[in-house]
């Protein structure tokens, strides 16, 4: 039992240790490989023709879009 709560301190302690390093360094959290763009995939789902999940959001945005420029347009300032 004393095995495993030293070793819960251990990583509790590296764990405390690594949070202070961040907020003092105020960096942003990346990755080491460089993610999607170093395999030369320019997106995360790389089909020629978006899915319907996509499609419904993409139209969404639009109509969204939309009605934001008229109510833009009928702005009285």
């Amino acid at each position: 039992m004393s095995t495993f709560i030293l070793a819960f301190v251990f990583f509790l302690v590296v764990a405390v240790a690594m949070a202070v390093g961040y907020i003092f360094q105020q960096k942003t959290i990346a990755g080491s490989c460089g993610g999607l763009g170093a395999l030369g995939i320019a997106k995360a789902c790389d089909c020629p023709e978006p899915c319907d999940r996509k499609k419904m959001r993409m139209e969404k945005e639009q109509s969204r879009q939309a009605k934001l420029n008229e109510w833009k347009k009928n702005q009285i300032l």
